[in-house]
Order: structure tokens, then C-alpha cells, then sequence
């Protein structure tokens, strides 16, 4: 036995578990017993053959868990009589203790957990053990989730992916059982409502980027429930010891005078089915594992981004900022703490509320505040708004652990509201008239004339947070209760007065507030009016011009204007244009929301010389479609001077799907010119000096705060890519052909029957790829006999090297010498049957499976990139359209059609088209280029970025033109005969690229296109 095993009983007792070695009930049932006890699980005792009902026993039990040991399990039927026996124990404990009961079935080998619905058991989660340390680690990771028992353990980001991330055992279970509460309750109309009501916010959020989905509510509503019980852990409550009603009601804050930290909001609809109540309580009993006093990091982030698959997540567009970058935007931008007054319009999970609500706390206590006046200060001093309301939840617990238990549970703290709301910061709606003169108001809609009202609040109101949630709630609550007690009063009562230190004027003048929402709760529309009212209040009061905030940090929505339902396409584009940012319809599809909804925040939110810092899209700082927003003027007034921004685009790994930058400026005050008239006068423009970042990004969750030792801020320059080419030669080349899918056009040799194909024709079949996607790749394969002329040589970007062109593949294609393209529905094809029937069962496929308008000759002809390829020239050049590194050869085959993943153009002569290989091959060529180049994460896409660089027009007498052409002539020959021991074209180019760089000639081409370019 290996040294370190004979030290480590746990990893013992698993080695034999899984030994497989045969071995008694009883046998297997004592190692589950001692490996219990041995483990890390902080477990005094595990009961043995514990009695239950009429003569039966429990194998083992533990806490809340029953379980029940086996021989073998490895058959189905053993499993399920097994189930059976397992139900009866699980569902007596259940019932003797009025507590929710799981159950394990093991043989040692085999852990099968499961949760009981409607007397039933249903599996949740399943683990195979296997020996040694890591197998060990393993299942009693496991266990622990299942078991929960382990105490006191830190909420780093590494413990909570593990134990309660969508992988985790934990998680199975909880969804699991939350599943099935779902199901069995969704038709109720509570549930029904509250689920709609979600779907519809969100469905504004995030356009047509969200998925209405069953799943994804009920994640919602587990990662929100989550968040509700950590803010009472945050502080010191033991929430296993909470009632489930109170531990979602957040009334034990409101009594402490803690205010907007827990909502009656979409996700409690849990408390009204039954059995919920159950398993609010068991999730608080797995949360309160963990030692939540002393937090270090944005944890919600990471628990959101472990249980919301990384897929959802990209779909919906939601990428959190990593804690050190919040950290440095916060410290570049909020300079004065204990007196700039800080707001997050897109607050997310609360990364940049965590580092400000740090920065002011630090600040006062180098100045000597007292707790009371720094925590009186702080909701004044850092707010959040965001749109989605698990980033609301997760945001306010985030706001509770930068404050800290310490502050919180000190008796010196005073009243105290967390500024974080559900509100719209862009304006969807365009809705300015809440906000009428001295008042806020919000209409109320009950789909009755009798019951239309308003709900108004007087300015004076909304000036103190806490106060005004206190409020909002005693309306709510009394008007509630005299609905429900038949009274017809409107006034609110002495002792809420007297409490709220409310003026007579005041009660009078909240009165048809009081008697509006009495009428909403008698009418069974009461739904979740305090939610809404403090909410919306909030974010509107602070637009106004006295209330505005000093300091706009945070991360806005990133969401791609393809994305957008319809609706929000027209409401953006109209808000684009009034502030001069909509560039052409041409590049509408690279338009963004970050834009608009910085331009609307500093708009609504930011006083005059106020700050921003906003992490965004990197084409902000360089793309000409951004070039209304870089121009610092924001319509209706709105102007700021930018500063210089900075670049993480080199910062590897990538931060985002991506590139990245953080945009930097202040809000101005309008100059009016001599002539009285312009109000743009002051606007400073996006500067082009940049800071670079690059190298080697902290993990994403490191403690930030200290020196960032791998990354390297260098100073650089923004080239803005405008629109248009530089180069005559950028109007002759032109886009292949859309060859896709491939499985309907590109063949290889089938093959022939015993009697062989007709003269003329070839038996082909397709070409399958493991780069297909579905559905193609889950068709099945064409074959026939096809006319030879109509089978084409293709070049497509992976057959592309530097100065060379590997064989190409071969494409059935309906096209004629003359350039004629072929209906599969047409007469003319007829007089080709092979072609014929190739095409009729491409097209049906193409019609099934497609959700496109375009017919096959259409999708093949797209922009004429394939017809204007006949005749074909003798000399062409080609070039590849995405890359890190542009590629280019001479194509001399007369019959070979060029796909679209290239552009080409025909050479006046073989001198011209090496002379332009030798340019596009040149590695100065890309660093020249990249600047101008679409990007995602890097620069990537080709496309005809390089016809903006001054490339000459050949000229036979220019003796640097012609030099060029020997030394490309060379290196063609040379890297013809180069031969490779892969089939990997990226590897190939790589291999081209390296010889490049060694070779003279290579550096020579180099040094000539650097001249050439650059005069």
C-alpha cells in the first residue's frame, strides 16, 4: 500500500468499497459507518440499524438523511426494489419529524441520492466511486452535498463552485427538488403569475437574446431564494432556525431597521405550494455550512456564474466583470470616497458596488467617522440599478457583505436602506413623466375604468431611502388589512405617523395613495406593489437635476442590435440617431446598447463634472460606427469630455467574448457660443492616445487591491477604422462563393456500382466533416452519379498558405461554362439527369432544414459571388478572409471556383499577382492591417481591411516593385517543395510563418513592404 494511502483511513476504507471483491450487507454497511466518521464531515455520530415503523431498521442514518445499504446495485431491478424499500423509510421520517427527508441507496460503489415527491422517491443525483486519493476526494465531496454537515466553511469562489455550482451534488438536489415543486404546482395562478411577470421583464432586458425557459426560471429562483438566506447568514441570524415564510419576507431586516435587503418578489411563489415551506428550510441548512462573516470577494457572482451554464449565460449576454478590474475602474474613478456620491446604472451582481462600498468605508475610518454617521452616510454615498432581478437579489447581499457583519450587527449602526433597485436605467419605455412637478408618480393600471388611479409621492419623501421604504411598506401593510377588515379609511395610523415623523400635510396628502392601493388589494391586485414602488421611486428621483450623482461606474449591457426583439430595434434606433450615434443601416448589425445606455445614464444620472468609467465593447475606441459616440456629444445638452481609455484587448486570457476597453470621461456644462445658439460647444472628443494592458490576466475572482505584477500598461495609439479603401486594388477584389452547407455540395469518389458509371459522370457521394453543424451534421449522406463538368475543383480557406494552395476538394455545382446557375426546379436542368437528381435532393433538404427565405440558386449565388467567377481569369489572387494572419497565393487553375471563407481578384499579369502576394504575406503587412480589422476577442477578420492601407498599384518600373516580385517568385519555389508531417492547415501556416521569419528573402519581402506601405 503507497506510503501516503496507509495515512489516510478515509482513502482506505474507499479502496475497499470498490475493491468489487465480494463482500456482506453488513460488511459494506460498517465502512459506511466508519468512513462517515473518519471523513471531514463534522460528524459526532452516525446511528446503525436505526428503528422505523413496524420491525424495520435503517441501515444507516445521518442528520436528515436515510441511508440504505446494498450487496450489489449494479442492476436495474436491484435498484429499483431497492427505491421501494428506501421510500417507506424516507417518507416515515418524514412524517415522524416533520422534516424533509433525502435518501441514499449505496453498494459501496454505486451513491444514488434521492428526494421524495408526493410519497415517491425521484432520483436527484448519482455518483461512481473509485479508489485512491482523487476518487476518495471525490465522493466524499459528494456526500458532503448531499449530507450537508460540514460547518464553518469559507465562501472562497473555488468552495463555492464545488459545493454548491451547477456540478455539485448540492445543486442537483436542490434543483431537483424545486423541479418537482414546480411541476406539480405551476397551473396555480400565483405561480402562473409570477413566472409571467419574470418572463416579461426579462424579455425587455435582454430582447431576443432570452429564452423563455422552464429551467432558467427555476435557476432564477434558486440562485434568488440562495441570496435571500445569505443576507441573513451575512449578518448573524441563523437561518436554519428561521422560519421559511421570514427567511424570504425579509421582515426580521425591517424590524432591525435594515431596509431593501429582502423582497416579496418573483421568486417566493416557493412559500405558496406546498411542501415549500420544507425546502426553504433544508436549502438554508446547506447554506449555513458556510462561515459567511468575513468576505473577501463578489461570492454571488460566483455562484451565479457556477449554477447558469456558461452557454445560458453567453446567450443572454450576461458576462461579469472580474473583481480586479472593478477594483481598478472604482480606484481610477471615485477619487474623493466621503463625498462623490457613486451609482452603478447596470449594477449586475454588484462587483463595482462591493469595491466603492470598500473604498468609503476605508476612507471614513482614516477620517475617524464614527460607525454611525459613516454607516448613515454610505446609501447616500453608493447605489446600484439593474433591470434583471437576480442581479437585484444577488447585488444587495453583495452590498451586505462589502459592509460587513461586524458594522452590521453593531447597536451603533441606526437605521439603515440598501440602495440597490430594480429599475430601468436606459428608458426602454422613454417614459419622462413620472416624474410631475413635486411629486413621483406611478400609475396603477387594474384593467378597470372604477379602479384607475395613480400612486403619488411629494419630492420631501424620497429624500431619505430608508425612510421612504418604511413608508412605502406601512402604506402597503395597512392598506391591506383595512381591505381585508371591509374598512373604508384612507389615512395612515398614529402610530406610523408619529414613527415616520410625518406632518399632517403629509397623511393628507398620501391619503389617495392609501385609498388607491386598498382598492388594488379589494380587487386582488395588490400583487407586489411595495416591491414595485420602491423599486421605480428611486432610480427616478435620483434624475433629477438636484439628486444626480457624481460618479457612473459599472459594466452596461452589451447586447448586439440583431439581437434586439423588433420593438427594441426601433426604440434604439430612434434613440441612437437623436444623439447622432446611428452611423448607416450598412453596419447595423455591429450597433450596440453599451453605447446608448452610457450616453442615457450620464444623461439622467451624472451631475455636471461628474465621472464615468465603463467597461465596453473594445470597437468603441477604434471603429468608425462609434464615431457619433466618441464625438463626447450626447444630444438634448448632454456633453462630456472623454479621457484617454484603456485597451485590454492584450490581456490574456480574454476577459470576454469580446475585446474589451474602459472608456473614461466627465460631464460638461454646455458653453453657448457668441451667437447664443450652439450647445455643443465644450464636447471633448475620444482621445486616440490609449493605455495598452496586456499580458497575463489574475484569475478572475483574485483579491484585487494589490499590484497587478503580470500586466503591462504601456502607452499606445488608437488608429480608427474608417470607412472606405485607400488602395485602388480594394475594388477589384471581390468575395467567393457561399458554398454552405457543405454536406449538399462538397463530394469525394464513391465507390462504382458493378456496373460502373455512365461515360461521363462520376459516382460521388458527400464529403463529411466533423466541423459540420446540426442539423446537417446529423443528415445523412448524399451519393449518386453526377455529369463530370459539374463537378468543380473549390479552393476554401483551409487549402490556404502563404504563397502556396494545397489540392482542393471537389464541389457538385448546378453551373454552367457560361456561368449560368441551375434551378433544382427548372426545365434546363433536366438535360443533365445526374446534376438533376443531385440538386432535387439538395433542395429538398435545403427547404426542410433551413430556416432561411433564400432558394439553393440564391444561397449559391449570393452577392453573384459565384456567377462572376465565369470565365474564369488565368492568373487570380487569394486571399483568406479571417485569420489572425493574413494569407495569400497566386491561383492559376482556370476551372477551380473560389468559396467564400477568400476574396480574389484576376492579376493584369504573373508579375502583378506576386507582387501582391509578396505584400499580403509579409508579417508587417498584418501588424500594419490589425488595427483596422474586426475583431471578437482578437483581430480576426480580414475581410477587405487591408485595401485601407496605401498598397501601390504595381508598377513594372518601380525597381522596389520588381525586386519584390524575385524575392516572391523565390519563396513560392521554396515553399512548394516544403513538406509536412500534418495535415493541420493552421499548423502549416504556422510552419510557412516560421520559415518566413528565418528565411532572407522572408525578411527582405518584409522590410520592402514596410517601405512600400508606410510611405
Amino acid at each position: 500500500m503507497p506510503r501516503q494511502q496507509e495515512h489516510n483511513p478515509s482513502v482506505v476504507i474507499v479502496d475497499r468499497l470498490v475493491s468489487g471483491s465480494a463482500r456482506s450487507e453488513a460488511t459494506i454497511q460498517a465502512d459506511v459507518r466508519a468512513l462517515l466518521l473518519t471523513a471531514d464531515l463534522d460528524l459526532d455520530d452516525v446511528h446503525l440499524e436505526t428503528p422505523v415503523g413496524a420491525q424495520q431498521r435503517i441501515d444507516v442514518e445521518v442528520g436528515a438523511t436515510v441511508i440504505e445499504v446494498k450487496k450489489s446495485l449494479a442492476s436495474e431491478t436491484a435498484r429499483e426494489k431497492a427505491r421501494e424499500q428506501l421510500t417507506t423509510y424516507v417518507t416515515a421520517r418524514s412524517t415522524e419529524l416533520g422534516t424533509r427527508y433525502v435518501g441514499i441507496l449505496t453498494d459501496g460503489i454505486r451513491w444514488l441520492a434521492y428526494h421524495e415527491v408526493d410519497g415517491d422517491l425521484v432520483e436527484a443525483t448519482r455518483h461512481e466511486a473509485s479508489g485512491g486519493h482523487s476518487g476518495t476526494t471525490a465522493l466524499l465531496l459528494w456526500l458532503e452535498g448531499v449530507l450537508a454537515t460540514k460547518q464553518d466553511m469559507r465562501p472562497v469562489p473555488s468552495e463555492i463552485r464545488e459545493r454548491l455550482g451547477a456540478a455539485s451534488s448540492s445543486h442537483a438536489l436542490d434543483f431537483s427538488t424545486l423541479s418537482a415543486l414546480y411541476e406539480a404546482n405551476r397551473t396555480l395562478p400565483t405561480v402562473q403569475l409570477k413566472r409571467e411577470l419574470w418572463a416579461k421583464l426579462l424579455g425587455e432586458a435582454l430582447g431576443t437574446q432570452f429564452s423563455n425557459d422552464d429551467d432558467l426560471f427555476l435557476e432564477h429562483t434558486l440562485l434568488v431564494n440562495s441570496a435571500e438566506i445569505i443576507a441573513h447568514l451575512v449578518v448573524g441570524l441563523r437561518a436554519g432556525e428561521l422560519a421559511p415564510a421570514t427567511l424570504l419576507s425579509g421582515d426580521l431586516f425591517t424590524s432591525a431597521g435594515l431596509h431593501g435587503v429582502v423582497d416579496r418578489d418573483f421568486f417566493d411563489w416557493v412559500l405558496e405550494v406546498p411542501e415549500g415551506e420544507a425546502f426553504v428550510a433544508a436549502l438554508a441548512r446547506r447554506l449555513a455550512r458556510f462561515d459567511w462573516s468575513a468576505v473577501e470577494h463578489d461570492v454571488l457572482k460566483v455562484l451565479y456564474e457556477s449554477v447558469i451554464p456558461s452557454t445560458t449565460r453567453k446567450s443572454l449576454g450576461e458576462y461579469y466583470t472580474p473583481d480586479w478590474l472593478a477594483h481598478e475602474v472604482v480606484a481610477e474613478t471615485v477619487t474623493d470616497p466621503l463625498n462623490q456620491r457613486v451609482l452603478d446604472p447596470s449594477c449586475g451582481s454588484g462587483s463595482f458596488l462591493f469595491y466603492a462600498v470598500r473604498r468609503y468605508l476605508s476612507a471614513a475610518d482614516d477620517a475617524g467617522w464614527s460607525l454611525a454617521e459613516t454607516m448613515h452616510t454610505v446609501s447616500s454615498r453608493v447605489m446600484g440599478i439593474d433591470l434583471h432581478p437576480v442581479a437585484v437579489a444577488l447585488a444587495r447581499v453583495t452590498y451586505l457583505l462589502a459592509l460587513g457583519r461586524e458594522r452590521l450587527a453593531s447597536p451603533e449602526r441606526g437605521e439603515l436602506s440598501v440602495p440597490v433597485y430594480l429599475g430601468d436605467s436606459l428608458g426602454w419605455d422613454r417614459q419622462d413623466d413620472l416624474l410631475s412637478v413635486g411629486y413621483l408618480v406611478i400609475a396603477t393600471e387594474a384593467g378597470d375604468q372604477l379602479l384607475s388611479g395613480e400612486l403619488r409621492f411629494s419630492d420631501h419623501l424620497l429624500s431619505d431611502a430608508a425612510r421612504f421604504d418604511d413608508l412605502v411598506s406601512a402604506l402597503v401593510e395597512e392598506s391591506g388589512r383595512a381591505a381585508a377588515a371591509g374598512r373604508k379609511t384612507s389615512r395612515l395610523s398614529d402610530g406610523t405617523k408619529r414613527r415616520l415623523a410625518l406632518s399632517d400635510a403629509d397623511v393628507a396628502d398620501l391619503a389617495p395613495t392609501f385609498a388607491r392601493l386598498r382598492e388594488l388589494h379589494e380587487a386582488d391586485r395588490n400583487h407586489i406593489w411595495s416591491y414595485y414602488i420602491r423599486n421605480v421611486a428611486r432610480p427616478e428621483w435620483l434624475s433629477r437635476n438636484e439628486n444626480r450623482v457624481d460618479v457612473l461606474v459599472g459594466n452596461p449591457p452589451w447586447l448586439s442590435y440583431r439581437h434586439m426583439s423588433d420593438a427594441m430595434q426601433a426604440t434604439f434606433k430612434e434613440m441612437a440617431r437623436e444623439r447622432g450615434f446611428w452611423a448607416d443601416d450598412a453596419t447595423a448589425t455591429h450597433q450596440d446598447l453599451a453605447g446608448v445606455f452610457i450616453a442615457r445614464a450620464v444623461e439622467r444620472y451624472l451631475a455636471d463634472g461628474g465621472q464615468f468609467g465603463f467597461v465596453v465593447p473594445n470597437p468603441v475606441v477604434d471603429r468608425d460606427y462609434w464615431a457619433g459616440f466618441r464625438s463626447g456629444k450626447f444630444g438634448a445638452g448632454t456633453l462630456v469630455a472623454f479621457a484617454p481609455s484603456w485597451d485590454l484587448r492584450r490581456v490574456r486570457p480574454h476577459l470576454f467574448p469580446r475585446g474589451s476597453a474602459v472608456v473614461f470621461g466627465r460631464r460638461i456644462t454646455p458653453e453657448v457660443a457668441q451667437h447664443g445658439k450652439d450647445r455643443n460647444v465644450g464636447a471633448v472628443r475620444m482621445p486616440l492616445d490609449i493605455e495598452v494592458w496586456s499580458g497575463k490576466a489574475p484569475a478572475p475572482h483574485a483579491l484585487a487591491g494589490g499590484p497587478l505584477e503580470s500586466i503591462t500598461r504601456t502607452p499606445g495609439q488608437a488608429v480608427i477604422r474608417t470607412g472606405g479603401a485607400v488602395s485602388a486594388y480594394g475594388a477589384r477584389f471581390a468575395q467567393g462563393a457561399t458554398l454552405v452547407p457543405r454536406l449538399l455540395y462538397r463530394v469525394e469518389s464513391d465507390s462504382p456500382t458493378g456496373l460502373g458509371a455512365p461515360a461521363g459522370r462520376r459516382a460521388i457521394r458527400s464529403q463529411r466533416s466533423v466541423s459540420e453543424k446540426k442539423p446537417w451534421k446529423d443528415l445523412p449522406t448524399l451519393a449518386g452519379t453526377v455529369e463530370s463538368q459539374f463537378v468543380w475543383p473549390t479552393v476554401l480557406g483551409e487549402h490556404l498558405l502563404p504563397f502556396r494552395i494545397l489540392p482542393p476538394s471537389e464541389f457538385v455545382l448546378p453551373l454552367t461554362s457560361d456561368g449560368t446557375i441551375l434551378a433544382p426546379d427548372g426545365d434546363t436542368i433536366d438535360r443533365w439527369r445526374g446534376l438533376a437528381t443531385w440538386m432535387r435532393q439538395a433542395d429538398e433538404l435545403w427547404r426542410r432544414h433551413s430556416a432561411g427565405k433564400m432558394t439553393v440558386p440564391e444561397r449559391l449565388d449570393h452577392m453573384k459571388g459565384l456567377s462572376h467567377q465565369i470565365p474564369m481569369p488565368s492568373t487570380r489572387v487569394v486571399y483568406s478572409k479571417a485569420g489572425m494572419h493574413v494569407t495569400a497565393a497566386v491561383l492559376q487553375d482556370t476551372r477551380a471556383v473560389v468559396d467564400h471563407t477568400m476574396y480574389w481578384a484576376a492579376a493584369s499579369s504573373p508579375d502583378e499577382a506576386t507582387y501582391l502576394v509578396g505584400i499580403l504575406n509579409a508579417p508587417s503587412l498584418t501588424d500594419l492591417v490589425r488595427p483596422y480589422m474586426s475583431y471578437g476577442k482578437d483581430e480576426r477578420h480580414v475581410d477587405k481591411s487591408v485595401w485601407k492601407l496605401p498598397i501601390p498599384t504595381y508598377d513594372p518600373d518601380n525597381l522596389d516593385h520588381v525586386r519584390l516580385v524575385q524575392l516572391a517568385e523565390k519563396l513560392t519555389d521554396e515553399i512548394a517543395a516544403m513538406e509536412f508531417d500534418t495535415t493541420n492547415f493552421v499548423t502549416q501556416r504556422r510552419r510557412v510563418r516560421e520559415y518566413l521569419a528565418a528565411s532572407p528573402s522572408g525578411k527582405e519581402v518584409d522590410a520592402l513592404v514596410t517601405e512600400l506601405v508606410q510611405e
